[in-house]
């Protein structure tokens, strides 16, 4: 039954928050698409994905294209020796050694790259774009990933003495830990998942993390995985991922928001509609802790997360903002809950 004009006013007032308003099937609305003098459009994950969203635009407005913008936005967020979640500054795995996971792809051909379990190397998204553009693969991982890198001429920052003192402190650490009760775990993953719409209506993306913290050596998570941690599609937009890379990977998370759009719905409708139907199957239910962002061919945008939401940047030619994505925490067509 049609909301009464006066509830309708009232719930769509009080859903009104971070630039998204609730509409008469209770999904939130991102805003509309930017003007096409707006663009470029890039949306990213987190409110540290605005400093790549920044450092992305220059790259565009320069000329470069929405790979390269893609590339070196991440870049930034991969230099960045404070975040503890993304390029060599990110937590260890439980053998004390910082893995590296991410990918990169180009709407125009289709193309893609990726590298999973890469040690020691600065800016994984740049091997991730080397495998793409000069082998005939998709995918290098380990030893493999770091012998291609070093091959291509990126720097080593590892070292054998490095190496020891790392896992010599993290088995302290655990020692400690087995002789005095830990504390309780808290939040331990986080990704930069960048997606791109050029002022040339070109879809680009890219996403890396060192992945989950204290993950087994050699865990990879979504975010190296074409279709789960990243999908472009250049007739219909992209999607990138965040949160627990095992629960977005076992339902090819990302090519879902895609396909989601490429059937009509908005960006935001469609990341909703993919948290909705992995809940549906999962036996967590919503206890997933997942997120996506997505931006599709028009310029439309979105994003949405589990519980209450999550932040994300969103930048274009006349602004750059961080704003607060729509929580999905109730099963599919009970009343959207209004938010603070």
């Amino acid at each position: 039954m049609d909301l009464s004009r006066r509830s309708f006013l009232a719930s769509s007032a009080l859903a009104i928050t971070a630039g998204t308003v609730v509409s008469r099937r209770g999904i939130a609305q991102a805003p509309t698409a930017p003007a096409g003098s707006e663009l470029p459009l890039l949306v990213s994950t987190w409110p540290f994905g605005k400093a790549a969203n920044d450092a992305g635009l220059k790259v565009l407005l320069a000329g470069g294209s929405a790979l390269d913008a893609v590339e070196q936005g991440i870049g930034v967020v991969e230099a960045d020796a404070h975040n503890a979640s993304v390029g060599l500054g990110g937590r260890p795995n439980a053998a004390g050694v910082v893995q590296l996971d991410a990918c990169i792809m180009s709407g125009l051909g289709h193309r893609g790259g990726s590298v999973a379990a890469l040690e020691g190397i600065r800016h994984p998204i740049s091997v991730a774009r080397r495998v793409m553009e000069t082998t005939p693969h998709v995918m290098l991982v380990g030893e493999g990933a770091r012998m291609f890198a070093l091959e291509e001429g990126f720097e080593s920052v590892r070292t054998d003495a490095q190496d020891h003192e790392r896992h010599a402190a993290w088995h302290r650490k655990r020692a400690a830990e087995r002789k005095n009760a830990p504390a309780p775990p808290g939040k331990n993953h986080d990704t930069i998942a960048l997606v791109v719409l050029g002022a040339d209506r070109q879809i680009a993306g890219g996403c890396s993390t060192s992945g989950l913290g204290n993950k087994l050596p050699g865990r990879v998570g979504d975010s190296p995985i074409l279709g789960s941690g990243l999908y472009v599609d250049n007739e219909v937009g992209a999607a990138g991922a965040t949160g627990i890379g095992e629960n977005v990977m076992r339902y090819c998370g990302s090519f879902m928001v895609v396909e989601y759009m490429r059937q009509g719905l908005h960006p935001q409708e469609a990341c909703i509609e993919t948290i909705r139907r992995i809940a549906r199957q999962d036996p967590k239910g919503l206890d997933l802790s997942i997120n996506f962002v997505a931006l599709d061919k028009q310029g439309r945008y979105g994003a949405a997360g589990t519980g209450q939401g999550f932040p994300y940047s969103v930048t274009t030619r006349l602004s750059s903002r961080v704003l607060q994505s729509p929580g999905v925490n109730q099963p599919a067509g009970a009343p959207a809950a209004a938010r603070p």
